[in-house]
This record gives structure tokens, C-alpha cells and sequence, in this order.
């Protein structure tokens, strides 16, 4: 790690911090969850940087990147990942991201067809499913910011110890990344939950336009993951290409909870292209 580099590029009117490992290798970024930030993959980023060039970007109003009062919703994230991509001058980047972050990569990948090298998505939201305009969805998106403003109001060692409990298969160093990320992010983040976001991009629209190979990687619903087999297969529908790989007794943070069957999936998804 002490190799790897920590610097700022300025796109679209703001500074994004982001942390690489570096090397003539195939660009690999990396795009994480909401409130979590870049170095949240450092576990994976070490296992993949002796075969990539690993970028870990903090998403804008994450980590050490700028926080503007808007401009958190899908549309304008993979902007930003454009604008990463062409100020770093990656050349046909393989895309892998969690979450928000796997939102992020769809919307790239359909917007810039001609540039990801291939997608990974671990367990999106399935918005390309959800009815945005719902009273369902109006009800989780006021949870989730409450959870969000719940968050900001707890202390780095609250975090740590209550993280530790609810989820004991994470290793220490996750869960300290983990309440680092948390101790970082921008109240402006809360944006990300404003209905307009959800309805910003027409996804039965622009995932069709997806042409690179893909993968989802889906666990179990039952444990608090998102995207269940009809999702996946309504995603499938959108995007014929798309490899979908299950892990049991995982739930919303895959790599974290089963960590080796993640990795399975993953490098065997790369090892084919």
C-alpha cells in the first residue's frame, strides 16, 4: 500500500479524490456505496492490484472529495466517472460497484457504451423494477435518511462497537474503513435520497444500450440484500449479456459478509474476458 497513490482530479466543477495502486495494467475503478468511501475497498483493491491498475474514487460529497449542495443522483455520478476516466486517461476501464456505486456503473455503461472494458455490480438498488413514484418507496427513502442522519450523530467508537455486533463476520479493519467512511461523508449526501434522483435516468431505456460484458452479483434477500431472482431477471432481460452470480448467507455488503466466495466470482468473471 505504500506504493499506492492518493491525488484529486477536478471534473465537472469539483475536485474527486482517489486513491490508486498503479502499474501498465488494465484499469480497474472502483465505486462504492452511499456514505461509504473509496478506501472501503481496500480489501479487494490489494487482492486485484498485482493484475490491475486499481482506482478506488470517492464518490462527490465522500472520503476527501468535494461536496456540493447537489448533483447526487445516478445521472450525474457517471459524469463524473466520465470525467474521472478522461482526466486519469484510462483506456476501456473494467467498472466494479456496490450499491450506489453499482448504480453508478450501470448508468456509465449505458450512457458510454463504447468505453467500459466490462461491469460488475454488487447488489444494486433494482430501480429498474421499483415503481419510484410509490408510497413504498417514498417510505424507504425517508428510512434511509433517517438512517443516514442517525449516522452523522454517533461517535467513530458508537459506530465501531455497533457495527462489530450486528456484523461479526466483517474483519476489524473492514469495520474500522467501514466507521471511517462514516466519520467522512457530506450531510449533502442526503440528496441522493430526493425522489427526483430515482426517476432522473429511464433505465428500461438506457440499459439496453449496454454493450460490454456484465456480471450481478446478488446474495440473499432474507439478510438484507436488494436484488431478488425476479430483479435479476428482469435485469437479464434489459441487458441479455449479464453473468449473475448468487452468494448464500450474504447479505446488502457481499464482499464483506463472504469475502472468498466474492472473490471467487469475481476473478472468475475477469478471467474469461
Amino acid at each position: 500500500m505504500s506504493s499506492w497513490k492518493s491525488d484529486y482530479v477536478t471534473v465537472n466543477k469539483i475536485k474527486l479524490h482517489y486513491t490508486r495502486t498503479g502499474g501498465d495494467k488494465q484499469p480497474l475503478v472502483l465505486a462504492h456505496g452511499v456514505t461509504d468511501d473509496g478506501l472501503c475497498w481496500t480489501t479487494i483493491a490489494k487482492v486485484l492490484a498485482p493484475d490491475y491498475d486499481v482506482v478506488m474514487v470517492d464518490a462527490r460529497g465522500h472520503g476527501r472529495s468535494d461536496s456540493p449542495k447537489s448533483g447526487y443522483g445516478p445521472a450525474s455520478h457517471a459524469k463524473d466517472m466520465m470525467g474521472l476516466v478522461t482526466k486519469l486517461n484510462l483506456q476501456h476501464p473494467i467498472l466494479l460497484g456496490h450499491s450506489m456505486g453499482a448504480m453508478t456503473t450501470l448508468a456509465f455503461a449505458g450512457a458510454y457504451p463504447d468505453i467500459p472494458r466490462a461491469i460488475l455490480l454488487e447488489d444494486p438498488p433494482p430501480w429498474w423494477v421499483i415503481n419510484t413514484a410509490s408510497a413504498e418507496a417514498a417510505a424507504r427513502r425517508t428510512e434511509l435518511q433517517a438512517w443516514m442522519e442517525g449516522i452523522k450523530r454517533k461517535t467513530h467508537k458508537e459506530l465501531v462497537n455497533e457495527q462489530r455486533t450486528s456484523a461479526p463476520t466483517w474483519s476489524n479493519a473492514e469495520i474500522e474503513r467501514w466507521a471511517d467512511s462514516k466519520q467522512r461523508f457530506s450531510p449533502n449526501v442526503i440528496e441522493v435520497f430526493n425522489a427526483r434522483n430515482d426517476s432522473s435516468v429511464d433505465w428500461q431505456k438506457l440499459l439496453p444500450q449496454i454493450k460490454c460484458p456484465a456480471l450481478l452479483i446478488t446474495a440473499d434477500p432474507a439478510r438484507g440484500s436488494l436484488v431478488t431472482k425476479d430483479g435479476a431477471a428482469a435485469l437479464k432481460s434489459l441487458i441479455p449479456q449479464l453473468k449473475i452470480a448468487n452468494i448464500p448467507r450474504a447479505g446488502h455488503s457481499i464482499r464483506h459478509d463472504q469475502l472468498e466466495a466474492y472473490l471467487h466470482a469475481v476473478q472468475t468473471f475477469l478471467a474469461k474476458l
